[in-house]
């Protein structure tokens, strides 16, 4: 009788020993697969009918945006976020397409990253915004490019041929580079960030420039009519005959002007 009380005695703790094993192998799996379910990125694609003058504005939270133009009449918007999903609710009435990531997801705080890449007509007006997050666009001719980004993240416009530019950013970087069209109206403003301007050696504009910390760069776009205050950090003036206007604002970095 005590051989076989021993033998259930030890019986029983290997049955428990093995479930154990069991039980934190399955819980393993589960914390993988919960991991990977987070980590997951999310994508959303939509194409849109469009003519050939669309008018784009997209305001986003966090994230990049990035808009280049193609030869279809179509709009392409691709958005790639991580869970929590984000709601995005695009809405287009006509020529106009219209994305508010802040009117979709008020109150929320758990949005995080969301990053935008749009394919328009060449002939588009756009109007972006984020509060943080790069901004690049791309060939763009249409009759406005504006780019705002209220925290930190730089500016990138390559290719422009619109009548009106404004970018306009807190802390990072300002590159143009286009052509200025005569009658039209330039404006770059950053508080901490370098701003840099490359047109035509032949384009003609006037200018208003300030710079706090560091002088102003004209380089080949100097001449002898340009009223100079503070030390070369204020500058007045036209270049030929001034047939657009041009407004550079920079605080704490550099404005350069450079021919291509």
């Amino acid at each position: 009788m005590k051989m076989r009380t021993l033998s259930r005695r030890f019986e029983i703790p290997r049955v428990r020993s093995h479930q154990k094993l069991v039980l934190f192998a399955s819980l393993v799996v589960c914390a993988a697969l919960s991991v990977g379910t987070s980590n997951a990125q999310q994508r959303l694609s939509k194409r849109y009918p469009a003519g050939r003058n669309v008018h784009i504005t997209l305001k986003n939270i966090s994230g990049t945006i990035t808009v280049e133009s193609w030869s279809r009449e179509e709009i392409k918007l691709t958005a790639t976020f991580d869970s929590p999903k984000a709601n995005i609710l695009p809405r287009q009435s006509g020529n106009v397409l219209t994305v508010d990531m802040m009117a979709d997801n008020p109150g929320r705080s758990d949005v995080g990253d969301v990053n935008f890449q749009l394919q328009v007509p060449v002939n588009s007006s756009v109007e972006l915004q984020t509060k943080r997050g790069q901004i690049k666009v791309t060939n763009i001719r249409g009759a406005l490019v504006s780019a705002h980004v209220s925290l930190e993240g730089d500016i990138e416009l390559s290719g422009i041929s619109a009548r009106e530019v404004f970018a306009h950013n807190t802390i990072g970087d300002i590159y143009f580079d286009g052509e200025f069209a005569s009658g039209g109206t330039y404006r770059f403003e950053s508080s901490k960030g370098n701003i840099t301007i490359r047109i035509p050696a032949n384009s003609a504009f006037n200018l208003d420039a300030s710079a706090q910390k560091q002088k102003i760069a004209l380089n080949e776009f100097w001449n002898d009519g340009f009223r100079s205050l503070g030390d070369g950090r204020k500058l007045q003036g036209n270049v030929i005959d001034g047939r657009s206007r041009v407004f550079v604002t920079n605080f704490q970095g550099s404005i350069t002007f450079l021919r291509r």
